[in-house]
């Protein structure tokens, strides 16, 4: 019976090692999910960019979504926390825009359960963008006449449809094509052996051993693929009491309990992507962690209880930089006028 016990225990290691490997090489996909309420048109894209692009969505007239999540870089801002109308700092670091079409829920601590819905908060949060109400956005963008003319494309056959619904779901259109994949860990994965430096392939080995990859899993390594709204979340810190806990205020801010009040979901963040995580810094919830080398000890000593040597932090950081994917070209967008007369109201 022992024997019986020991060769279910191997078997279900070698499988578990086994799901890990599928987890971690699995593709990303081409497209991302497309909700049936929003399905993708060139028109709406062409919107939406547009939109994202546009600073007059918000209070003062200088703060865009592209502001805090700069499609043209990493997807972030580069900030610990980003600073919005008032010039006041959030709380929180702007997680990466890139491949967040993947995720199914949005914001760290997944209040959002698509696309659509995130776009809608920033807007009317004070210290982002700062409108004083979904409406006030919406009167901004209707008296700029181009855009009646934009919306209408992008949304056929409806009667209004410069509405915020549809300024979020063009919004949304347009981060559905932020896509970037095609990194050096892929084409490993595809058969090209050349493709990871031996550092890189000595991290991921590492990765596997130390069960990285067992909650940044799947095709965009932050989780199993999920239903829409029903978000992937873990501890973090998994392992309170280091001295990292104090050293960057880890476990100051309460994650998921904001949103819940349940007492089960402090500090519970939703697993972020690793790919292109290496254009992302600083890094974690707050940005409290300068650099890539440092933020794997910090993951290492607080979720697996490991102190890692210097070779297995370098390690590990080359290969989350082979994690870092071919980026599609961006070009800005040229924004409508209203000739004669300001968009945004004087201060």
């Amino acid at each position: 019976m022992r024997a019986k016990a020991s060769v279910l225990v191997l078997s279900l290691a070698a499988c578990a090692l086994g799901w890990a490997w599928v987890f971690a090489t699995e593709p990303l996909p081409k497209s991302p999910p497309i909700p049936a309420d929003n399905p993708q048109t060139v028109a709406k894209v062409e919107l939406g960019k547009i939109l994202f692009f546009d600073p007059r969505l918000s209070k003062t007239g200088t703060i865009s979504c592209n502001s805090c999540h700069n499609v043209m870089a990493g997807g972030d801002d580069g900030r610990p926390n980003s600073i919005g109308v008032t010039g006041k700092a959030g709380e929180r670091s702007a997680p990466t825009v890139w491949n967040a079409a993947f995720l199914s829920v949005q914001f760290w601590d997944g209040r959002a359960p698509t696309l659509e819905e995130q776009a809608k908060g920033p807007l009317v949060n004070p210290i982002e963008m700062g409108m004083e109400s979904h409406d006030v956005v919406v009167a901004r963008v209707a008296a700029i006449p181009e855009y009646h003319r934009l919306f209408h494309a992008a949304f056929p056959g409806e009667a209004e449809p410069l509405a915020i619904g549809n300024v979020a779901k063009a919004i949304a259109a347009y981060e559905r094509t932020l896509i970037a994949g095609d990194s050096p860990f892929d084409r490993f994965a595809a058969g090209d052996s050349s493709a990871l430096t031996p550092g890189a392939r000595r991290g991921y080995e590492t990765a596997l051993e130390m069960g990285c990859l067992t909650c940044h899993s799947g095709p965009n390594f932050a989780g199993p693929t999920m239903e829409a709204g029903q978000g992937f979340f873990m501890k973090f810190p998994g392992l309170p009491g280091s001295a990292y806990d104090e050293r960057y205020a880890l476990t100051q801010d309460p994650g998921r309990y904001g949103v819940t009040k349940d007492e089960g979901d402090r500090s519970l963040w939703r697993v972020p992507t690793l790919r292109n995580v290496a254009l992302t810094a600083p890094y974690f919830h707050n940005g409290c962690v300068p650099t890539l080398d440092e933020a794997v000890r910090v993951m290492a000593k607080t979720q697996q209880g490991q102190d890692l040597t210097p070779q297995q932090a370098d390690d590990l950081t080359q290969f989350l930089i082979a994690l870092t994917g071919t980026f599609p070209a961006q070009t800005m967008p040229r924004l409508p006028v209203a000739p004669g007369r300001s968009n945004v109201p004087a201060q």
